[in-house]
């Protein structure tokens, strides 16, 4: 069952495993809490609702610290999945990725700018962080681009060398700007390494804007991106400019890739991951990867997280450890398809 080209089921699907996940995400932890104390606890907030079986320092683990690192989780992993799908889509490269485009490393590159002399701009630079990343972003992304299209014609191996090459020296600039801030250098080394420990309801307030504008775009680009892939002459023919629809989507892609680094740091794979495991399973068809992608993306990088700070308890692991754990072997296993395949 479809509507307007998106597989009704799959969305369900997508749907019950973020709601799954978010579950097990506030239930989990040292402090255990069931889910029908929980669920039992959100409907005493409705008018008219019973008393919480919670005591009140449960309440708060549950509504400041869990909630919000569970809505995060599920925000940044939709954000970067959807990123990741959308940079396929519009370079036609099934290895396109918000890292190995530089477009994380470019928003990382900025963030960290932000961290470092922000305090000279203006008295939050906290807010400076997602429009700092946002224009970082673009720059790596422009810059990969345009290096793999003029040394390799834009093939794939030209397209993902640029990029390496691009992530390593906005890196080794990061590192740089690193120095020039010892005073900050424990705070953004834990950032690079990425979490969803550290925000709370206020980050997601901060992001909010940003997440929903690159998201809503990019939803609405899955048919733009269906055109793109028939080739540009026959999407000139429908009427179509290419140009501006790859710019609109960058953009929109690299806006995402900002609001999630901007909170969350560095965390890899997930852009290259989720998109691939929804294209098994919807079809090649933007206007189903897209959305589906939004809640897989949500639910993926929400289940990461438990095993993050489950597996080495009480300790925690960096959520970026755990996504290159599972998404290196990924990589390698799509690039040997898609040289199998000649592209």
């Amino acid at each position: 069952m479809k509507g307007f080209g998106v597989p009704l089921g799959w969305l369900l699907g997508g749907a019950v495993a973020l709601f799954v996940a978010g579950v097990f995400g506030i239930s989990a932890g040292a402090a255990s809490i069931s889910a029908a104390d929980i669920f039992r606890h959100l409907l005493s907030l409705l008018p008219f609702g019973a008393q919480s079986p919670l005591t009140e320092r449960q309440e708060a683990l549950l509504m400041e610290l869990r909630l919000p690192r569970v809505v995060m989780g599920a925000v940044v992993g939709a954000l970067l999945a959807t990123a990741g799908g959308a940079y396929q889509g519009v370079f036609r490269n099934p290895l396109a990725d918000p890292f190995l485009l530089g477009a994380a490393s470019g928003a990382g590159l900025g963030a960290t700018m932000v961290m470092v002399f922000g305090q000279e701009l203006t008295a939050d630079p906290r807010a400076l962080v997602p429009v700092a990343a946002f224009f970082g972003a673009l720059a790596g992304v422009a810059a990969a681009y345009m290096l793999g299209s003029t040394a390799g014609g834009g093939g794939t191996a030209a397209l993902v060398l640029a990029g390496v090459a691009v992530s390593s020296f906005l890196s080794a600039a990061q590192t740089l700007v690193q120095q020039m801030g010892v005073d900050q250098l424990q705070r953004i080394y834990a950032w690079l390494l990425g979490g969803l420990g550290r925000g709370g309801w206020d980050d997601v307030r901060l992001i909010a804007p940003y997440a929903a504008v690159g998201l809503v775009v990019l939803l609405l680009s899955g048919y733009l991106l269906d055109m793109l892939a028939l080739g540009d002459d026959k999407a000139v023919s429908l009427g179509l400019n290419p140009g501006v629809v790859r710019m609109v989507v960058i953009a929109a892609a690299s806006l995402a890739t900002a609001a999630a680094v901007s909170v969350s740091g560095l965390i890899g794979f997930v852009g290259i991951v989720v998109p691939h495991i929804v294209r098994r399973l919807v079809g090649s068809n933007y206007r189903a990867i897209l959305p589906v992608t939004v809640l897989m993306g949500g639910a993926f990088l929400v289940t990461v997280d438990i095993v993050a700070r489950t597996i080495v308890a009480p300790a925690e692991l960096p959520i970026g450890v755990v996504t290159a754990f599972l998404g290196a072997p990924f990589f390698v296993l799509i690039l040997r398809t898609t040289r199998h395949r000649g592209t």
